[in-house]
């Protein structure tokens, strides 16, 4: 088990800043998730901690020992990328213990690392193949194997799932959380699915443009946003906001709870039925779901109703939600407690 610290790391070309002062403590023995849209600095920041990227400025920690100057081999770490890196002329047995072969360890403890890792990752029977004689989600074990094997105290995965189909990624999303908690590895894992970050994580770190917008729990980044960033990204549909003028939602009469600049509502949290008039805009059906845009004022709002709801197009609805539903942001968009 190892905990990962980052101290005011930076990373820019010139003008260009990828990161910008990043501070991040990450506990042994967790799963940490780097999320954010494409540009965001996340795979940057995992590349730093990996010693495959230079940092501009600041420390990097891995167990209480700074290893920002150090190579990547002198880092305790191994490394699951995107495209599973597998030789093709090399067998499963070989692409999993190629690592322990440039290490120099010792035959008998190469086939007892293989063997246990092969059972685990359910490879015992395909050790002989090729990857190209591999499903996708052969390949993947094969790239898990490899990391597992090096028996180091933290992994770092850059998108390992974004080559699989919807099944196979819920299915490995499962089988990561499992062998990472049986191991007890440090993970630190990179994906702007917010699906995988909510499903695995212990602790979710929200990137935007560079900086840190967020760092918590799934439960806790859903339930109480730090901006309105953070609750546009997360959830599905997005979190309504709408703007208000002093304590009513604009162009209507309809009063909340306090002025603020922005109020924000999940689409889950509002309910067909309440004080708010509202006219539906369009529909889209999802079997258990139904999902309304409607107009509030001069507002737009989103309702995740129960599928087997009859709303037309056109039709006037009342909605609403309880008090304790309701998010406020100010107008820099920071959460108002």
């Amino acid at each position: 088990m190892a905990s990962i610290r980052l101290v005011h790391v930076s990373k820019h070309w010139g003008a260009t800043r990828a990161l910008d002062g990043i501070d991040l403590e990450i506990a042994p023995a967790s799963f940490c998730v780097l999320l954010g849209p494409s540009g965001c600095g996340k795979s940057t920041t995992l590349r730093i901690i990996a010693g495959l990227e230079a940092a501009s400025g600041g420390q990097v920690f891995i167990d209480g020992r700074e290893v920002t100057a150090m190579a990547p081999s002198q880092r305790g770490i191994s490394m699951v990328f995107q495209n599973y890196a597998l030789f093709p002329h090399l067998t499963v047995a070989d692409n999993i213990t190629f690592g322990l072969a440039v290490r120099k360890v010792g035959k008998a403890e190469t086939a007892r690392r293989l063997a246990q890792a092969a059972e685990l990752l359910g490879l015992s029977g395909l050790l002989q193949r090729k990857p190209s004689q591999l499903s996708g989600g052969q390949q993947q074990r094969v790239a898990l194997g490899r990391a597992l094997v090096a028996q180091t105290r933290v992994c770092l995965m850059d998108e390992p799932l974004s080559n699989l189909d919807a099944q196979l990624r819920q299915e490995m999303r499962h089988e990561l959380r499992e062998l990472q908690q049986r191991f007890g590895l440090t993970v630190v894992y990179v994906t702007h699915d917010q699906a995988e970050a909510m499903s695995m994580a212990d602790q979710v770190v929200l990137l935007n443009q560079g900086r840190i917008e967020q760092t918590a729990t799934p439960r806790t980044l859903y339930a109480r946003p730090a901006s309105t960033f953070a609750a546009r990204f997360i959830g599905t549909p997005a979190m309504n906001l709408l703007r208000l003028d002093g304590s009513r939602i604009a162009g209507s009469d309809i009063a909340v709870s306090r002025a603020a600049h922005t109020i924000g509502v999940r689409p889950e949290s509002v309910t067909l039925g309440g004080r708010v008039p509202a006219t539906v805009h369009s529909h889209e059906y999802l079997g258990a779901d139904l999902v309304l845009r409607c107009a509030v004022g001069s507002e737009q709002i989103v309702v995740r109703a129960e599928g087997r709801a009859e709303v037309a197009e056109g039709a006037a609805v009342a909605l609403g939600w309880r008090p304790e539903d309701e998010h406020y942001f100010d107008a820099r968009g920071a959460r108002i407690d």
